[in-house]
């Protein structure tokens, strides 16, 4: 399991799912954009603190931004 892989790919799922842009997302939650532009293209890794504040925005409990989706991965 690559982690930043499944962090990123994750919250760019459920970014998406609220339908808010990175730029919208970053200020929600009082990131730079680019900060989640990175994130989400695996070039970051991420404070704990930053975990929480992204988990908060979204409205998710933290451990989900850390589930590997298994049917995508046996597809790889």
């Amino acid at each position: 399991m690559d982690i930043v892989k499944v962090f990123g790919t994750n919250l760019k799922k459920y970014r998406t799912a609220i339908g808010l842009s990175q730029e919208a997302f970053a200020n929600k939650c009082g990131l730079h954009r680019t900060y989640i532009s990175a994130i989400e293209c695996y070039r970051r890794s991420i404070s704990l603190e930053n975990i929480q504040r992204i988990a908060n925005a979204l409205g998710i409990e933290t451990y989900q931004l850390f589930l590997e989706d298994k049917e995508k991965q046996s597809n790889d």
